[in-house]
């Protein structure tokens, strides 16, 4: 399964990787990763309006988008849009950080499950 995650490098600057999460066949209820620990869930909705300038990530998080898109800009330039069933590894916690904003006036519905 393929996650995206975005990270600082020891200059600082932000990045986008791809992150493949393997999964093992488990029988008849399908395929599953391994367990990962996780310290909390946090439920989010962001206005139409959303855009938050550069900011780093509070600890390590994914979020998994549920309904809406957002466009996440990190400090290399690039821009990546993430919508429905994306998930992203937030590990930018220090740094010049990234960009978030609303697309097209969607609001977004989401969750983020905290790592640290």
């Amino acid at each position: 399964m393929l996650v995206w995650r975005i990270y600082s490098d020891v200059q600082g600057e932000t990045h986008f990787s791809e992150v493949e999460i393997e999964l093992k066949d488990a029988g008849p209820i399908g395929l599953l990763s391994e367990l990962e620990s996780a310290s909390g869930i946090i439920f989010r909705e962001t206005s139409e309006s959303y855009d938050y300038q550069w900011h780093n990530t509070p600890r390590r998080q994914y979020v998994i988008i549920l309904a809406g898109r957002v466009d996440f800009t990190v400090s290399d330039g690039e821009c990546r849009r993430f919508g429905d069933g994306d998930v992203v590894l937030l590990e930018d916690v220090s740094g010049k950080g990234h960009c978030s904003r609303a697309v097209a006036g969607e609001r977004r519905k989401s969750i983020f499950v905290t790592l640290d």
